[in-house]
């Protein structure tokens, strides 16, 4: 017999386990419990605790004995490959109510910091370099609340990344709501700490200002990277308003300091009008692969990603895909919403279409939560940002 011990917000909860993972006993919890400490990783013990718990453990118990603790459980609930898992497993909502618990993306675990982990979700509440509509600083707040839809498994892939990778929910990242430039700072600096240890950063938004300091981090420890850009809008602008920085020129000025290997940069879902007769006459001079939507209309994207993956070859990759790539009519929560655009049916094969590529980050960006009060864009964001996870290095599929 075994004493576990579980450290909580404001709780210390004890239990004896038997060897075959049945619970002889529990104590009435007094208040909120989280299972293990926010504060710091979890100790090897409770870790496995609680990746036993990914298919039963609530992520709250308000003051009331858990149906979990009131009678025993078999071995068969807390499987062998779950109770001594070394990863972050979200739990069930077959067990677990989706509104219980603290608000993380996908209910995972929050942490402190990225330090071993092999991907995190970050978000980055800015949005004082849009142009149009504000709002997106709430978008990683309402992705986060959605995304308790979402479930551990890709059918459709066979991807299982919640047992291939550690991952988890970082928290945010601190910004300057009163000056850009040194939002962009702070950015930079806290995505250097997250690439440095080898982490693969999963970022929220924000609006698509976020991609360029982001980029200099990810640049500085991988090089020149390719990039998956799907968008109404290349972003690559010089100025508005005097100001060089702000969401239509972050692929500008990344191209500026070299952050972009330009032959390997497709643009997908371009459309809208403009204040030129060549607006994408930058991109081409730098060698970009620009994909309008009207060449996506009413045709699947498969081969078109077939063509992507070769051009991205085998070095390091980025994706970054502002909710606006996709048609109003499925994603109206954002700040510059162009008609005629992607399905979410095209997004996925998107998507799914980088799998094998050497992906080193990712981003979702400009959901404006407040345009959109059936929450369904922040539900899709949060669906698209799984499907990022799922093509990653290293997840395994069956």
């Amino acid at each position: 017999m075994e004493a576990l011990r579980l450290l909580g917000c404001k709780t210390q909860f004890r239990m004896l386990v038997r060897k075959k993972s049945s619970f002889l006993g529990a104590w009435r919890l007094p208040g909120t419990f989280l299972a293990g400490r926010l504060e710091s990783p979890c100790s090897q013990t409770s870790q496995q605790v609680r990746a036993a718990a990914g298919s039963a453990w609530p992520g709250s118990l308000p003051g009331a004995r858990s149906r979990f603790c009131l009678k025993s459980v078999s071995s068969e609930r807390f499987a062998p490959r779950h109770f001594f898992s070394d990863f972050n497993i979200p739990p069930s909502a077959e067990f677990v109510a989706r509104p219980v618990g603290v608000c993380s993306l996908f209910k995972l675990p929050i942490r402190t910091s990225a330090e071993g982990l092999d991907a995190a979700f970050v978000g980055v509440p800015l949005d004082t370099g849009t142009s149009n509509r504000p709002g997106a600083r709430f978008g990683p707040r309402h992705i986060r609340a959605e995304s308790a839809m979402v479930r551990r498994f890709n059918p459709s892939t066979g991807a299982d990344p919640y047992h291939s990778l550690m991952v988890a929910d970082i928290g945010d990242v601190n910004v300057n709501l009163y000056d850009l430039k040194d939002s962009c700072r702070q950015i930079r600096e806290a995505f250097q700490t997250i690439v440095a240890g080898g982490c693969i950063p999963l970022t929220m938004g924000g609006d698509h200002t976020i991609t360029y300091p982001i980029l200099q981090a990810v640049a500085e420890k991988h090089g020149p990277v390719g990039l998956v850009h799907v968008d109404a809008h290349t972003d690559t602008g010089d100025q508005a308003l005097g100001e060089k920085i702000y969401h239509g020129t972050p692929f500008r000025r990344c191209m500026e300091e070299g952050l972009l290997d330009c032959k390997r940069v497709a643009q997908i879902g371009i459309r809208g009008s403009s204040y030129t007769r060549d607006p994408y006459k930058y991109c081409w001079d730098q060698g970009f692969r620009v994909v309008l939507a009207e060449d996506c209309w009413m045709k699947s994207l498969v081969p078109l990603m077939a063509e992507v993956r070769k051009q991205m070859g085998d070095r390091p990759v980025y994706i970054s895909f502002d909710i606006d790539g996709i048609d109003p009519a499925y994603a109206p929560g954002t700040g510059t919403p162009e008609i005629a655009g992607l399905t979410p049916a095209q997004a996925l094969e998107i998507i799914r279409g980088c799998q094998g590529l050497n992906i080193v980050g990712c981003d979702l960006v400009e959901v404006a939560p407040m345009y959109d009060l059936s929450g369904n864009t922040a539900l899709l964001g949060a669906n698209l940002l799984f499907e990022m996870l799922c093509v990653l290095p290293g997840v395994k599929t069956t």
